[in-house]
């Protein structure tokens, strides 16, 4: 370890902020995806105004800086895969404001997603984006990953409510990108190039979010088919309706199986695949919502219809959901996970393609997700010890991800690039679409020093 560079840091840093302890450091070595590489050393600063000098001090040494939340992450995106220094936001966890008036919050990036939640609903208010990882995700890693959610179908995404953003630049500057206005339109949108960037332009210190009012009630719907197809054209039936759910969930039976093995609920569903299916805001239009959506469910003749009849079952409904992922994890040694999204009248025609391509390599893949925005998760249940399934793993992932593009889609709905899809941006975006990137991020990082190996080959 160069001890000039620690010294530098100790220099700006409080005690106790600094590890280059090698069992410290391999905490901070990996995400969700169980990727792994070693970081030189591990900063915790305890106050944001501390990191564009911690920017100088890297670009001193010429050491990369990656900025890490909460390590939730299902793409690589703060592995630190060239090393170098990884900045924590831990102990950047306060919530400066929450303003009833103008609706905003105003956030430190380490602040779990979760608290942001419930301080606003102290005041009435409400924060809609929900990632499955709620409960442990911060904000800075949500605004870098532009996170979705159960509920992106009706309210959006992360990006939808960042009103601005305080960043660290490379070599240590510092702007503000956005306002707190809802309407700015001074010069480059840039608030919107900093979400999403997985950290490769700067170091988010502060964000200014929209809140909205919080809706009265809900009412939440479970609905069984015979088969994941039949319930993905169901989705497509909803979506026609002109009936819009906060939330539109769909499980597999591979899905199902885990979750009911994980919780023991002893509620097991007997059939092919599950709807949850969620409608909220005042009392009179969740009751019109709630009987068009038993309408139209009734049509799409499901082997079961069931409205929750409290808000305790309601909750019980989507912890269900919100356990998909740690529930298939325990099924096998390697969990991986997909992201695909497609428009959503593909839906039934990109679950046919994953069906398909389980047969085709003899996988075990369990497909759940946001079918109401066409963001599904198929999950390949396997043990990459064995090299022939690595081999069928990695060919069943690009035919996924060549189905996806096929049918309109996208490589990622909310996951992020990071490392896991680096190679497949070119199929996507075009050798053109990649070069503009490259342009942005050379401008922004000449020397190539945020969060470097991610999204680019």
């Amino acid at each position: 370890m160069d001890k000039d560079l620690i010294n530098d840091l100790a220099s700006i840093l409080p005690e106790g902020s600094i590890t280059a302890v090698e069992e410290e450091l391999v905490c901070y070595g990996s995400d969700a995806t169980r990727v792994f590489a070693r970081p030189d050393v591990v900063v915790r600063p305890t106050d944001a105004d501390s990191i564009p000098e911690v920017m100088i001090v890297a670009a001193r040494h010429g050491m990369p800086v990656v900025p890490r939340g909460a390590g939730t992450g299902l793409s690589g995106g703060c592995v630190p895969i060239k090393g170098g220094i990884v900045v924590s936001t831990e102990r950047l966890n306060r919530i400066k404001e929450i303003d009833t008036i103008d609706l905003v919050a105003v956030v430190e990036p380490g602040v779990v997603t979760q608290d942001i939640h419930e301080a606003a609903e102290a005041e009435g208010l409400f924060y809609p984006p929900d990632p499955a990882s709620f409960k442990a995700c911060t904000i800075g890693g949500n605004v870098a990953e532009n996170a979705g959610g159960l509920r992106g179908l009706k309210y959006g995404v992360t990006r939808d409510y960042v009103l601005s953003l305080k960043v660290a630049l490379p070599g240590g500057g510092v702007m503000v990108a956005g306002g707190r206005t809802l309407k700015n339109v001074t010069g480059y949108d840039m608030a919107r190039l900093f979400v999403g960037s997985e950290g490769t332009l700067g170091f988010i210190l502060e964000a200014a979010l929209k809140l909205i009012p919080k809706p009265e009630t809900k009412a939440a719907f479970l609905t069984a088919y015979d088969t994941l197809e039949h319930a993905s054209e169901a989705v497509v039936s909803i979506v026609r309706s002109g009936v819009t759910p906060s939330t539109l969930e769909i499980m597999d039976r591979v899905t199902l199986d885990a979750v009911e093995a994980y919780r023991n609920t002893g509620n097991e569903v007997r059939h092919g695949a599950l709807l949850l299916v969620e409608v909220d805001g005042s009392d009179v239009e969740v009751r019109r919502q709630a009987d068009a959506l038993d309408a139209v469910l009734g049509r799409t003749a499901p082997a079961e219809l069931r409205r929750a009849t409290d808000l305790a079952e309601q909750a019980a409904l989507w912890a269900a959901r919100r356990s998909a992922l740690s529930a298939l994890a325990r099924v096998s040694p390697s969990v991986i996970l997909e992201d695909a999204t497609v428009p959503r009248k593909q839906i039934p025609a990109m679950v046919r393609a994953i069906e398909g391509i389980a047969k085709k390599y003899d996988l075990k893949i369990g497909t759940f997700g946001h079918a109401g925005d066409g963001n599904l998760h198929p999950t390949i249940i396997t043990d990459l010890r064995i090299a022939d399934n690595r081999k069928r793993v990695e060919a069943a992932v690009s035919d996924i991800f060549d189905a996806a593009l096929a049918l309109g889609g996208t490589l990622s709905g909310e996951h992020g690039i990071g490392l896991a899809k680096s190679s497949f941006m070119e199929r996507e975006l075009g050798r053109s679409g990649v070069a503009v990137m490259r342009a942005v991020k050379d401008a922004i990082d000449p020397r190539g020093l945020m969060n470097p190996g991610k999204m680019f080959l």
